[in-house]
C-alpha cells in the first residue's frame, strides 16, 4: 500500500472516529427502562446543544401541571429559559417531573420533592420541598450561585447544585426539558 493511500485511509479513520465520539456518547447512567427514542429542538438559544443520547417519556397531567409550576416559578424568580430547561431536565432525572413523598425504603435519604431535596440538608420542610413552586425557586436560588451556569453544560449545572451520585444522568433530559419551555415558555 502506497503511502499517499495508506495516510489518506488513516485520515478519513480518524474523522470517521472523531465523529462519533463527539456526536455524543451514550450516557454512563441511562435508565434503560426509558424510551429513547429522537426528539426534535424547539429552542434556538446560545446554550450549549444537548450531549449524549437523549431520553424521552410521555408525561400525564401532573408531570405536566410539574412542568407547568417549574416554568411559572422561573419566571417568577425573573430567571431566563435555560434556567427552567436546567431545572426541568434536573426534575426528570430526579422524579420524573412527579412531586414525590416519603417512599418508604424506597427513599433515598430523606429525599422529597420534583428534585429529590432532602430536609436534613438544609432545602426546607418536608412540607416546602413537595411543594413545586417552593421547591424550584431552592433549586434556583442554588442555580444562581454558580458561575457561568448560563452557558455550562446542563449536567454540569444540575450536578453543582444537586450533588448527585450520578452526576451525567442529568444530560439525557436536555431536549426534552428545551421542548417542553420552549412549548410553554409564552403562554
Amino acid at each position: 500500500m502506497n503511502t499517499i493511500f495508506r495516510k489518506s485511509m488513516l485520515s478519513v479513520a480518524g474523522l470517521a472516529f472523531a465523529g462519533g465520539v463527539f456526536a455524543g456518547p451514550i450516557a454512563a447512567h441511562a435508565n434503560p427502562a426509558v424510551d429513547t427514542k429522537p426528539v426534535a429542538a424547539a429552542v434556538h438559544t446560545a446554550a450549549p446543544k444537548p450531549q449524549g443520547a437523549q431520553s424521552h417519556i410521555d408525561l400525564n397531567d401532573e408531570q405536566t401541571a410539574n412542568a407547568k409550576a417549574i416554568i411559572a416559578a422561573t419566571k417568577k424568580a425573573g430567571l431566563p429559559e435555560r434556567a427552567a430547561v436546567i431545572s426541568i431536565a434536573t426534575s426528570l432525572q430526579e422524579s420524573k417531573l412527579e412531586n414525590l413523598g416519603h417512599l418508604g425504603d424506597a427513599n433515598d435519604h430523606d429525599s422529597l420533592g420534583l428534585f429529590q431535596q432532602r430536609p436534613s440538608s438544609g432545602w426546607g420542610t418536608p412540607e416546602q420541598i413537595t411543594n413545586p413552586e417552593y421547591s424550584t425557586t431552592a433549586f434556583l436560588k442554588g442555580l444562581k450561585q454558580v458561575d457561568g451556569w448560563q452557558d455550562m453544560p446542563l449536567t454540569d449545572a444540575a450536578q453543582t447544585v444537586q450533588v448527585s451520585a450520578y452526576p451525567d444522568a442529568y444530560a439525557q433530559w436536555e431536549q426534552q426539558a428545551t421542548d417542553l419551555v420552549a412549548h410553554r415558555w409564552n403562554s
